[in-house]
């Protein structure tokens, strides 16, 4: 797995417990129909954005052993909510070293430079 660097793909965090397989990295296949590949920091304005796209990521869900994401916390996001936010000016920053090169066909490569870490 490679970043948008071209380098290895790093975890992007452990807790909580981030990914489509909830193995800390933010890769993709074909059961991510969402394509979880940009590493973020979440933000208040972040969360609030995606909540109010119907996507609340700050609710914690115990069924799903989900904790509720809190600003500060590092997530994958879906390649075209991240876009979708960074289009409305509210998009978070970007761990690049942990953001799968797989975003880049949904997402300029440019954009992520301008919110990398």
């Amino acid at each position: 797995m490679k970043n948008v660097l071209g380098n290895d793909l790093i975890a992007c965090c452990t807790d909580p417990m981030t990914g489509f397989y909830r193995d800390g990295y933010c890769r993709t296949g074909p059961l991510d129909a969402g394509r979880h590949v940009v590493c973020a920091i979440m933000t208040e304005e972040f969360l609030a954005f995606t909540k109010s796209k119907g996507n609340d990521l700050s609710t914690p869900i115990p069924q799903y052993d989900f904790p509720g994401l809190q600003p500060g916390d590092a997530w994958c996001l879906c390649a075209l909510r991240w876009k979708e936010a960074y289009e409305a000016g509210k998009a978070p920053k970007v761990k690049l070293e942990a953001t799968d090169e797989a975003v880049l066909n949904f997402i300029e490569f440019e954009a992520l430079l301008e919110l990398k870490l």
